[in-house]
């Protein structure tokens, strides 16, 4: 049955939004007075449906956020398993819904469900909201019987790596704040206040010492020639992302990466991180390990170890375990080969992948605190050192005139 998206007023003259479910446009009306509202725009979901099968864009940001989709998750999960048929559950999620995306959204689904469609076809209709993973996790769950075991699953998944993506950025924030405080400060005293203390000293024709004048000679440099460099420094930058389009070109960065000082253990702490719970997430729920292979694939954002899962799962498409698939390449950790190795001798594959990818989410929140860590007390010492070559700049002068005085 189509939905529509309604704007009517009660007698009261509150005017009221929503969505209603008709055959028709003139039905959805008719349901609407019947309700005592007076419709004054009944518009068809089907009609904010784009070519590629995705409901239009209204504004800016406009699409589920990943807090939204674990939501929208955890609650259908519930409502399934208090044997709710699917079609209500869908109801008390739209009843539920804020924001008029996630209302139109919920309501497509609901429509092309109510129509016959399985839950997983309904939300292959919206790839941009549903990823692959989700769709495939919840087909599979359709197939063994058990959606919403799986859903819930599914909800854990989420919900843990976007508690792991948050504690990454928040690892960050300070020295990324530190950052962005120490340019400001170094730009105002390089371009207004040594300019303005300096050029006294520089009137009296007295000779300055050398570091004033590098001070003065970076401080003009900066105001007349600032911008060209900020240009350059732009135009560098989308240059080298043009450059990334490049297939060999990207390998060869990121397998750099993989082996970066420092970095490179992060690096590959977060895409094993990220490969383990998807494998771990998909094969519990029923998928085949190459299919499973495929979609935690897709999620590395590393594409040196997305090649080596393809070799993988090409090795054991031909028969070879994944164990000894994944060992052959030296950036999976060995841990988390043994784990794998230990799971298909007990046959409990996917409990030994969730204990592996918490191993790897812990290691990579200790590392990422570990390099925040360190660049604290370095982003604080450079803006010092700077700091106090500015303020040396300045006051060499004046000790040299009190000399002279005396």
């Amino acid at each position: 049955m189509p939905a529509f998206r309604y704007e009517a007023v009660d007698t009261a003259g509150s005017t009221t939004k929503g969505v209603v479910n008709a055959d028709s446009a003139k039905m959805a009306r008719a349901d609407l007075r019947a309700q005592g509202l007076l419709p004054l725009t009944v518009e068809a979901i089907a009609q904010q449906v784009d070519a590629a099968g995705n409901l239009k864009r209204r504004g800016f940001g406009e699409h589920l956020s990943t807090v939204e989709i674990a939501l929208f998750t955890r609650q259908l999960a519930s409502l399934l398993e208090a044997s709710l048929p699917l079609e209500q559950a869908l109801t008390a999620l739209l009843e539920q819904a804020e924001r008029s995306y996630q209302r139109d959204l919920i309501a497509s689904i609901r429509s092309e469900v109510m129509g016959g469609a399985s839950l997983s076809s309904a939300l292959a209709g919206h790839p941009r909201d549903f990823a692959e993973i989700y769709r495939a996790l919840v087909a599979s769950g359709e197939q063994i019987g058990q959606l919403s075991r799986v859903l819930s699953r599914l909800a854990d998944y989420i919900e843990r790596r976007n508690s792991l993506v948050q504690k990454v950025k928040l690892a960050f924030t300070y020295p990324a704040i530190v950052t962005v405080v120490a340019f400001v400060i170094v730009i105002f005293l390089l371009t207004y206040v040594v300019p303005q203390i300096v050029s006294v000293f520089a009137n009296t024709k007295q000779k300055l010492p050398m570091l004033t004048v590098m001070m003065l000679a970076t401080s003009d440099f900066v105001r007349n020639y600032g911008w060209m460099v900020l240009i350059v420094v732009i135009a560098l930058f989308y240059s080298w992302r043009m450059a990334l389009k490049n297939p060999a070109t990207k390998m060869r960065w990121h397998t750099w990466l993989l082996n970066a000082p420092l970095y490179g253990k992060f690096e590959r702490s977060l895409n094993t991180a990220r490969f383990a719970s998807t494998l771990a997430i998909t094969t519990g729920s029923g998928v085949p390990i190459l299919k499973a292979l495929q979609t935690s694939r897709d999620t590395l954002s590393n594409v040196a170890m997305r090649q080596q899962v393809d070799t993988a799962a090409t090795s054991v498409r031909e028969g070879v375990g994944l164990a000894r698939a994944l060992a052959a390449h030296k950036h999976f950790p060995p841990m988390l080969i043994h784990m794998i190795r230990a799971g298909e001798v007990t046959g409990e594959l996917p409990a030994m992948l969730e204990r592996a990818a918490s191993a790897q989410e812990q290691d990579l929140e200790r590392r990422a605190m570990t390099i925040a860590g360190l660049l604290e007390p370095a982003l604080i010492l450079a803006m010092g050192v700077v700091v106090l070559l500015i303020v040396l700049a300045v006051l060499m002068p004046i000790i040299e005139i009190n000399q002279l005085v005396r």
